[in-house]
Order: C-alpha cells, then sequence, then structure tokens
C-alpha cells in the first residue's frame, strides 16, 4: 500500500494522509500547500497522476471525462518542501507540473484515463511540452503501486506498436512520492480565466499537433460503465450444481469477491485492469486442464485449444464453452477492440483478436488472474468431470 503524503500549508507541522492502494483514496477536506483546500471526496474513490507539461491544460483535459471527480494541478518528484510555482517553473525544485485526479471507478477505468493521457501530450518529448520547456515539463506518469506500473507500462506498449510515431516514446513512469497542489490561482484556470487560457492554449500548438497526429482517433467514445449482472443469494454464489441439467453459475457480492480475490485479481476482473506480460501466472503453463473464472466457476478455456502466441498472456484459440462467453465493442484503447466478459460472473477476462491460428484465425488474449486452473485429474472432484474426455 503506497501513502501519500499532502501536507498541510496553513496548519504547521500537520500531515495529511491519503491512502493510496492500487490507487485508492480515501480522504476528507484537508488544507494542503499553497493555501489550496483540497476537495472532500467519497470513500472508493480512485486516483491517478500524470504529467503532460503545463497543468492548466492537462486538468482541463481531464476534467472533461466523465467519471472524473476532480483535478488538482500541482508538482511531484522533487525534494524540496512546500515548492511554489516560482520555484518549480524555474526548474529550482527537481518537482514536474503534475496533475492528480480524483475519479469514480465505477464509471471510468484506470485504462481509459490512459487513453485520454496519450491524446493529449507528445510522448516522444522529454525536454518538455510544446512551447513549456525544461524538465519540470516533461511528461510522465506516476504509480503507486506495482498493478498500476504494469498496466500503464502495458498501454505505452500498445501505444508504441500502433507504430503511429515514428521516434521512440519517452514518457516516464515513476513512483509516486509526495504531491504538494499549486497555488489556487492555478486551480480550474481554464475555466476563471478562459480568454486567457483559450489564447495560451492556442499560442502553445498543442491542439494543432495532437489533431495532426491523431486525426479522427483523436476523440474517445465516452466510458462505458460496468455491466451490472443480477446476483443470486450469497450461499449461492459461484456455486456449480451438478444435479441441475445445466449448471448453475452466479456472481458473487463485491464484499465477497473482495475477501476472495487478490487486489491484482480484484482489479483486473471488477475494474478492467490489465496484468503484466510475462509475469502472470498461466502464460506459460503447460499443464493439461481447464481455466474456469476466478469469480463464479464457469468453464471458460482449455488447454486444449492453448497456444503460444509471444504476447506473454495466456491464448487460446476458441473458448471451451461460448455459451459462458460475452463479447463487447470496446474503445478504451487506441482502436476499437473486443472485450471478452464471463456472462454470469461479469468478469473482465481480456480480448480477442483477429490473428490466431487455424481453425478459427481468433487469438482470446486472456488475463491470467481472470482465470483459475483445473488440472485434469482435479476435474472430477471440483464438478467439472464432464470435460475429461477432453483429455482421453
Amino acid at each position: 500500500m503506497k501513502l501519500l503524503s499532502i501536507f498541510s500549508g496553513r496548519l504547521p507541522g500537520v500531515l495529511a494522509t491519503v491512502i493510496l492502494g492500487a490507487g485508492l483514496v480515501y480522504t476528507s477536506t484537508m488544507r494542503a500547500a499553497n493555501n489550496y483546500e483540497i476537495p472532500e471526496l467519497p470513500e472508493g474513490t480512485a486516483s491517478a497522476v500524470f504529467a503532460g507539461g503545463c497543468f492548466w491544460c492537462t486538468e482541463s483535459d481531464f476534467e472533461k471525462v466523465n467519471g472524473v471527480i476532480e483535478a488538482v494541478s500541482g508538482y511531484t518528484g522533487g525534494e524540496e518542501d512546500r515548492p511554489t510555482y516560482r520555484q518549480v517553473s524555474a526548474g529550482q525544485t527537481g518537482h514536474i507540473e503534475a496533475v492528480i485526479v480524483y475519479y469514480d471507478p465505477t464509471k471510468v477505468s484506470y485504462d481509459y484515463l490512459l487513453q485520454v493521457y496519450w491524446r493529449h501530450v507528445n510522448p516522444t518529448d522529454s525536454g518538455g511540452q510544446f512551447v513549456d520547456r525544461g524538465p519540470q515539463y516533461r511528461p510522465a506518469i506516476f504509480y503507486s503501486d506495482a498493478e498500476m506500473k504494469a498496466q500503464a507500462e502495458a498501454s505505452k506498449q500498445a501505444l508504441e506498436a500502433t507504430g503511429r510515431y515514428d521516434k521512440p516514446l519517452t514518457v516516464e513512469l515513476l513512483p509516486l512520492e509526495t504531491f504538494w497542489p499549486a497555488e489556487g490561482y492555478h486551480q480550474n484556470y481554464y475555466s476563471r480565466n478562459p480568454i486567457r487560457y483559450k489564447f495560451y492554449r492556442h499560442g502553445s500548438g498543442r491542439d494543432q499537433y495532437l489533431e495532426k497526429t491523431w486525426g479522427k482517433d483523436l476523440k474517445l467514445a465516452p466510458p462505458e460503465p460496468p455491466m451490472m449482472v443480477k446476483t443470486a443469494q450469497p450461499e449461492q454464489a459461484g456455486k456449480m450444481t451438478m444435479n441441475d441439467s445445466s449448471p448453475s453459475y452466479s456472481k458473487p457480492s463485491d464484499s465477497e469477491i473482495k475477501q476472495k480475490l487478490t487486489s491484482l485479481q480484484y482489479k483486473v476482473t471488477q475494474h478492467e485492469g490489465t496484468e503484466q506480460p510475462f509475469n502472470n501466472e498461466y502464460w506459460d503453463n503447460k499443464q493439461p486442464g481447464i481455466y474456469v473464472d476466478i469469480v463464479s466457476g464457469e468453464p471458460l478455456f482449455s488447454s486444449t485449444h492453448k497456444y503460444k502466441s509471444g504476447t506473454g498472456w495466456p491464448s487460446f484459440y476458441q473458448p471451451l464453452e461460448s455459451a459462458y462467453i460475452v463479447e463487447k465493442r470496446d474503445f478504451k484503447l487506441l482502436l476499437p477492440r473486443t472485450e471478452v466478459r464471463s456472462k454470469h460472473g461479469d468478469s473482465h477476462l481480456g480480448h480477442v483478436f483477429k490473428d490466431g491460428p487455424e481453425p478459427t484465425g481468433l487469438r482470446y488474449c486472456i488475463n491470467s488472474a481472470a482465470l483459475r486452473f483445473v488440472p485434469v485429474e482435479k476435474l472430477e472432484e471440483e464438478g467439472y468431470g464432464q470435460y475429461a474426455a477432453l483429455f482421453q
């Protein structure tokens, strides 16, 4: 769990601690550096920190996103306490102008915010952004734990793979430490001083560069809220009833899911997270058996359909039971993709692509964190005996 310290500017010696575990923030109204009052936030609010050059622009871009509660301009990455704009802009403290984005994870995902970020910076320019030059204006993504780092890395790799840029992506991924809110006159500058802000933004060349680079792909589709599935009674949740002609699967309550899963499994299945490639449980698993939904137990994939794709995630050319798979269009990344979810557990599993082997030509790219592996010798014991014939 990462602790983000925000110091009080009005009460000497008072330290307000914001808890950041997998990006989650629990806080109340606090007085922070430079006399800026941090807004009161509901429990369960998530946070992410981005540096994209001038924080007036970065704050403005994120506050337009549905599901973002508040974006606060500030400074991070330096060693000086209570940095001021004059110090930071002169490059005297080692800080970077950045924005902390508070958002509702039931309305928008961290992955979506990463896509917003890429569409508002020049990720190949490590010397600053547009007219603002110097290391204090360089682009960076700050992470509070390994899961956020893995998602940011995967997102950056996906952008590089598109070939959109003819130069290397130089955006840094940095551990988040103390975040100092900027002076009050910098907060919501775009809305409080619209004429001056528009004049500055147009003159910076930011929007002209973004429109030229992204074209019709610049505008993202609005974020989609998680799909809701009616749940069964707690004692039946996630159970398989072998006496019925058709097995019964369902989604447990959120509290039960949290108790059952690791933080990574919860983030992947419930908030469309992405685990790190080549560093997950099943990407190179060669044992015979089936893969079931970690939440509901639905049988999803079989080792008989698994193949080595070279991506670092478990890959299958077809599902074991297509009736338990739901596919939906996903516009969260750079280009439209097809998301794969479990039908009854409503777990985010991964995505399906049309670059797989014969006979289907499909590649189901699935997160290990969304799966539980049942080896052949335990199929009967765990209620999946009907699949044993696949391995005879």
